[in-house]
């Protein structure tokens, strides 16, 4: 074919025309000689047009036509231009599958299996397939056998013949058979094994629901049992030397390549067990040790190669188990891990195309369907099946999953699997991963039936069926519940009351009844309400069951909804606001303490869908707030009344922030930063504290004095309210210190300043729905019997005269929070040298420091409490961090101005800078001082009052461990890591603060 140069041939039209990307590679393909009877048949360019890959699928017949002997070439071609069945099936497969290309060029004969095209052909089952294996007398023999049956199951596929459900089945009965061809060649191999045992092959996953993928590995599990008069020992062993060489038949690779990897690791301890088991001792440990995702996985089996009898007795007692699972003490921790996305694993620049664990991917359906049969199945046996689809069918049926939801999901389902089976069709390999080369997703598009622009068609619609699947996954589980309690649907199936509360059950609510009584009251009638809240319902319930206490934020949403419901503006805030709605259901399930805050003014439920909603407010932003809610009050229990509401919306502000944080939520991942968790925390309940004694003393000054008080008065901020590391349940430690005004008496100054002191603490704590602010002023010098206040002239002549060393040491944590600034800095200046001795600590007062740390550790420490577990006072708790660091701060603070802040953590830091401790002791001490602290906040967010030691109550320690980020069952792992951390601190300690002087 020879045209004038800068035009092109007619061929090269048609060919771009029939959708080669390379029209003149194909055009010269064409021109070959072996092609030379047929290159100009219409009939093969259309053909040809119609496949995936048209090029891929030229290249292929070219490479099958140049293998095949001289005498047979002619008959392939004039086959294939006359026998369109041939022709779609032939080059409908080399299109969509360069690895079965490759094979038909290594055994060019096998497109004779093509030909045949009878009823009987269209659905083989097992023993069709075992026909086609049956002259497989060698492990190379039974991969070309394997490949040949495959190529027809293919053909059948791409042509459209079969549906997705059918080549899955089809898939897992070529598995069935060629795992009985494999164990056949290992018993020949090995007759006096054979004659020692019964060994039954039972397969599991995908091949035991006969929903088998191209490329997968085929699970199963191995039983065997001595013949009569056989030794056991001996007989499990040539059972395990027959399993091994059936296994190593089908994974291991060859000339011939491989068929697929046989994974025996969901046997009883996996891969530390032994491979092959007597029935009895399978049962033995089903019975005792297995974990539910065991008896989920023992849904799908069957029995399917070697002794169907001894095969069959072993399906028939681990049945009963299956479907006893869900009574398990377990079962609710062990489906909350699991429904919980593992997705950690997957590369980030792979999860978007991660088409089996992505989210709204296939394992999402799969995972949804079994857990609602592990949970119906064991009093409904309509809804045992092994597969994914059949099981959705009978759910739907029986109203436990809604059909519409169920119509959806089977669709996007059947989708996902299409697009995974011509994935692993192209290359017969194994992988989940949709391509991003542009060319294998035009394939991939077309094979699909996509032809006018695959690529965009492809990932618009792959984009919308797994949109539906994550859209629904977790709302299949909840929905039904809904349409029990609201009955809106008459004449569809729907959960009985017993149904619904098993599953609400099962899914971690404590109680049920009470359960279903709030939905019935959130969801039944025919509001605008009520018919939002269906809606939004199914992902709440979702969202609650992943928390510690589900019950209670079911309870808190009720609550939040009867006081809110007729509010326009919260089911719209709710609905619209993406985050909003999550962001409310973790914080009403994590424990007390916020929805405590919440219920006392449910409309800052608004904070949550303001994308600024949650960061915390500046001191100087809540201080301009504060002193203009003063001065527009009437008196100064109205005004201080504003004050504590808006520390407790603040209050509120940062629980659900820090929630939130530690949680994590779908879009948004839990922050890894823990000490910037701790840092935010203590910033923003130390600066709202700040502010609402600025707040409090203004309104008190006001009341009596007007605007000016005889004195300049101020408050000093000390221990961690100085140290800007209050906690939710920290007392504000203070000093108070006055300076009287020019013309006043030091007695005038002195009544006017008590005066102030009296009516503020009253003030923040009259009993109202708000929390109080505890002022502790025991620091003050002469403590408790001291003067509440004090003048700068009475304080430096106290320090001067009697100041001990420890009251030294809590000076290091002073800074001036609220009043007269410059009495504040004059009182800093006081103390500076007082905290920052010159020259640093003499030996005398290190050994006095040590000596108070060691009788604080022997006297203070409750009586039965854990030393190992308590958090301010135990063994690496807060106290040895924060004298440790404070140690370094009176020895060294005077020559390193780093040293010289109130902040723990800051101090440590530069302490560290300043080589005064090795880093790796540095961040020892740092990661125990955050660690305590968060489980003390931990303890006030899920117990709503303070506690420095974790939780006896099992349901309330599971929410501290969620809180720090432990999965559910795993508290004994929080706690070990606890002792661990905070014992590697406190070796620190010993070194540290109990050793050198210097």
């Amino acid at each position: 074919m020879t045209t004038a140069p800068g035009r092109r041939s007619s061929t090269f039209t048609r060919l771009l025309r029939h959708g080669f990307t390379d029209p003149s590679a194909a055009e010269q393909l064409l021109d070959l000689d072996a092609l030379a009877s047929v290159r100009s048949d219409p009939v093969l360019l259309e053909a040809l047009g119609a496949t995936a890959d048209p090029d891929l699928a030229l290249r292929g017949l070219v490479r099958i036509v140049e293998a095949e002997e001289e005498g047979d070439r002619q008959v392939l071609l004039d086959t294939l231009v006359t026998a369109k069945p041939l022709r779609d099936r032939l080059l409908g497969v080399l299109g969509a599958s360069e690895a079965l290309g490759d094979h038909l060029a290594r055994h060019p004969r096998d497109w004779q299996a093509l030909v045949t095209y009878e009823a009987a052909d269209l659905h083989p089952g097992v023993a069709e397939f075992e026909r086609g294996l049956a002259e497989a007398t060698d492990p190379d023999a039974l991969r070309v056998a394997y490949r040949r049956c495959l190529l027809t199951l293919a053909a059948r596929d791409v042509c459209g013949t079969t549906g997705i459900a059918q080549t899955a089945a089809e898939l897992a009965d070529l598995a069935t058979a060629t795992l009985r061809a494999a164990l056949a060649i290992a018993r020949t191999a090995a007759p006096e094994d054979a004659a020692r045992c019964r060994l039954a092959v039972v397969a599991m996953g995908k091949c035991g629901g006969r929903e088998l993928n191209y490329v997968s590995d085929v699970d199963v599990i191995f039983v065997a049992e001595a013949r009569d008069g056989a030794d056991e020992t001996k007989a499990m062993q040539a059972a395990t030397r027959l399993a091994a060489h059936m296994m190593r038949i089908c994974s291991e690779t060859t000339v011939e390549g491989t068929i697929w990897e046989v994974d025996a690791n969901l046997r009883p301890e996996g891969r530390n067990g032994p491979l092959v088991r007597t029935l009895s001792s399978h049962l033995a440990y089903y019975q005792r040790w297995a974990k539910t995702w065991e008896f989920q996985a023992l849904l799908k089996a069957r029995a399917v190669a070697g002794d169907p009898e001894l095969g069959a007795e072993y399906v028939d007692a681990v049945s009963p188990l299956v479907w006893q699972a869900a009574d398990r003490e377990n079962f609710v921790p062990d489906v909350q891990k699991m429904r919980r996305r593992v997705v950690d694993n997957i590369p980030a620049d792979r999860i978007d195309r991660e088409l089996k664990l992505g989210p709204g991917g296939l394992r999402d359906v799969e995972f949804a369907v079994q857990l609602l049969q592990l949970v119906h199945g064991r009093s409904d046996a309509s809804l045992r099946s092994g597969s994914t689809l059949e099981a959705l069918r009978e759910l739907a049926e029986g109203g436990y999953v809604g059909r519409a939801d169920a119509a959806q999901l089977d669709e996007a389902y059947r989708f996902l699997r299409a697009m995974e089976h011509r994935i692993q069709l192209h290359r017969l390999r194994r992988t989940h991963l949709v391509p991003d080369d542009e060319a294998d997703l035009r394939r991939l598009g077309r094979s699909l039936g996509m032809r006018t622009d695959p690529v965009a068609e492809l990932n618009k619609a792959w984009k919308r069926h797994a949109s539906v699947v994550r859209r629904l996954h977790e709302k299949i589980f909840y929905r039904p519940l809904l349409d029990a309690v609201a009955q809106l649907a008459p004449g569809e199936s729907r959960l009985s009351a017993k149904a619904a509360a098993i599953r609400l059950e099962a899914l971690g609510y404590a109680d049920p009844s009470a359960a279903l009584r709030h939905l019935e009251a959130l969801s039944s009638g025919v509001t605008r309400k009520a018919a939002i809240q269906r809606t939004l319902l199914p992902v709440l319930l979702g969202w609650f069951a992943d928390s510690a206490d589900p019950d209670a934020g079911l309870l808190g949403f009720r609550k939040v909804s009867d006081a809110l419901g007729k509010t326009p503006w919260y089911l719209r805030l709710l609905r619209d606001e993406g985050a909003a709605a999550e962001n409310l259901a973790r914080v009403l399930s994590a424990g007390r303490l916020a929805p405590d805050l919440l219920m006392r003014a449910p409309e800052a439920v608004a904070i949550l869908g303001d994308p600024e909603g949650l960061t915390p407010r500046t001191r100087a932003h809540l201080e301009q707030e504060v002193l203009a809610a003063v001065g527009r009050a009437g008196d100064a229990e109205s005004a201080v009344a504003v004050v504590r509401g808006v520390r407790r919306r603040e209050l509120f502000r940062t629980t659900a922030a820090d929630l939130i944080g530690s949680y994590g939520t779908e879009d948004s991942p839990a922050e890894q930063d823990h000490g910037a968790l701790v840092d935010r925390v203590g910033s923003a309940v130390s600066d709202l504290n700040a502010a609402t004694i600025a707040g409090a003393l203004r309104a008190a000054v006001r009341e009596r004095w007007g605007d000016t008080l005889p004195t300049r008065f101020a408050v000093i901020g000390m221990g961690r309210f100085g140290g800007h590391e209050l906690s939710y349940g920290s007392d504000a430690d203070v000093l108070f210190v006055h300076q009287p005004r020019e013309g006043v008496s030091d007695e005038e100054a002195a009544k006017a300043a008590s005066a102030v002191v009296s009516e503020m603490r009253r003030l923040l704590q009259l009993p109202t729905a708000d929390p109080p602010l505890l002022i502790d002023a025991d620091l003050r010098p002469e403590g408790k019997t001291g003067p509440m206040v004090r003048t700068l002239k009475s304080y430096a002549a106290y320090y001067r005269r009697w100041s001990l060393v420890w009251e030294s040491q809590a000076l290091l944590r002073a800074e001036p929070v609220a009043g007269d600034a410059e009495v504040g800095r004059a009182f800093t200046e006081l103390v500076d040298p007082l905290r920052y001795p010159m020259e640093g600590l003499g030996e005398d007062a290190v050994r006095e420091i040590r000596r108070l740390k060691a009788r604080m550790e022997s006297e203070r420490l409750p009586r039965g409490a854990d030393p190992t577990l308590h958090a301010k006072l135990g063994r690496g708790g807060l106290s040895d961090v924060e004298w440790t660091v404070q140690l370094l701060q009176m020895q060294h603070g005077w020559a390193e101005p780093g040293l010289r802040t109130t902040r723990t953590r800051e101090a440590l830091a530069a302490a560290c800078a300043a080589d005064l401790i090795p880093a790796e002791d540095a961040q020892t001490l740092d990661e125990a001082w955050v660690l305590a602290s968060r489980v003390r906040n931990a303890v006030m967010l899920v117990r709503g009052r303070a506690g420095d030691t974790f939780p006896a109550d099992s349901r309330e320690l599971a929410a501290v461990g969620r809180y720090l980020g432990y999965e559910p069952g795993h508290v004994g792992d929080m706690l070990d890591d606890y002792r661990r951390i905070t014992r590697r601190a406190r070796a620190v300690v010993e070194e540290r603060f109990y050793g050198a002087v210097s």
